[in-house]
């Protein structure tokens, strides 16, 4: 759900062209340091860029039926793409067609015919740069205290997955998490321990994700949230019920609960099919009263309900 830092992964060049011989010779020059992806017109580029996600693309600017220039707009405007660097490739050497370029987005050129040794040099310092800015992104995307995803991850993956279940018409569910009585905690154990509270409470709720596309992350204080696509009431609430155990397993004292004589959390859950570009705030709302009848109910506990009309 986080951008891909695995730095043992072999950078992956998508090669946008449509002459044969450039290709074989790019492909000579880069294989042995780079994964390869190969497109030979510029709607093949946009397709493999969008579901390969390339580190970087090498883009021919002359092609027919879409040039480099049109592809590289289209990367730009798609937000699944629009962060890839591109390095156009061209045998044009005039300044006004270099500037054409860079407005559009790209990030260099590199000129026919090919000089190895700029080419690999190239090549390498923007897939150098492109792995480092994914390494700030991916830092960026986490709660500095609990090592988990927080608030604005969790915007982005919200944003995808319900774009993804609205297009397959599959449901999802949205959990909020409170610790119960956290500020009578914090109060009687002191902040110390109550950030290392919130460190295990985090890690544990983290490792119930059991599918590769559950996304679990803080939310801000003690609140935490997750996220499951293509999940309905059911899958929700047994999700919901391996959170409890979880948090209440970890045998956290909390001498002022009036929930448990340990740590425990309430969590709200709501499930909807989505139909609408807007309907997720409605999908927040329903998980957030859901939330406060838990806490209502005497906490340690989850209440669901499924959205329906036209979420």
């Amino acid at each position: 759900m986080l951008p891909h830092t695995d730095t043992d992964r072999k950078t992956r060049i998508l090669l946008v062209d449509d002459e044969r011989i450039n290709l074989m010779a790019l492909t000579a020059l880069l294989r042995d340091e780079f994964e390869l992806l190969i497109a030979t017109n510029g709607a093949q580029g946009l397709r493999l860029a969008a579901e390969q996600q390339p580190d970087l693309i090498l883009l021919d600017v002359v092609m027919p039926d879409m040039d480099g220039h049109e592809v590289c707009r289209r990367l730009k405007l798609a937000p699944a793409t629009q962060g890839i660097p591109v390095i156009f490739i061209t045998a044009r050497s005039e300044v006004h067609d270099e500037a054409q370029g860079f407005v559009l987005g790209a990030v260099d050129y590199i000129t026919k015919p090919f000089n190895e040794l700029i080419v690999t040099a190239r090549v390498r310092t923007h897939a150098r740069m492109r792995r480092q800015s994914q390494l700030l992104e991916s830092m960026a995307m986490l709660d500095s205290l609990t090592g988990i995803p927080n608030r604005r991850a969790f915007d982005q993956v919200c944003e995808r997955e319900w774009s993804r279940c609205r297009r397959a018409q599959t449901p999802m569910a949205l959990l909020m998490l409170d610790v119960d009585m956290f500020k009578q905690y914090n109060d009687h154990y002191g902040h110390g321990p109550g950030d290392s509270c919130l460190v295990r409470v985090g890690r544990a709720l983290a490792g119930c994700a059991r599918r590769p596309g559950d996304f679990v992350g803080r939310y801000g204080g003690e609140e935490f949230v997750a996220l499951l696509s293509d999940a309905d009431a059911q899958a929700a609430a047994k999700q919901a019920s391996r959170f409890l155990s979880a948090v209440a397993a970890l045998q956290i004292p909390h001498a002022l609960s009036r929930a448990a004589p340990v740590v425990t959390v309430s969590i709200g859950a709501a499930t909807t099919t989505p139909r609408s570009d807007s309907g997720i705030e409605t999908l927040k709302q329903a998980a957030d009263q859901m939330l406060y009848a838990a806490k209502d109910e005497g906490r340690n506990r989850f209440k669901l309900s499924t959205v329906v009309g036209e979420p």
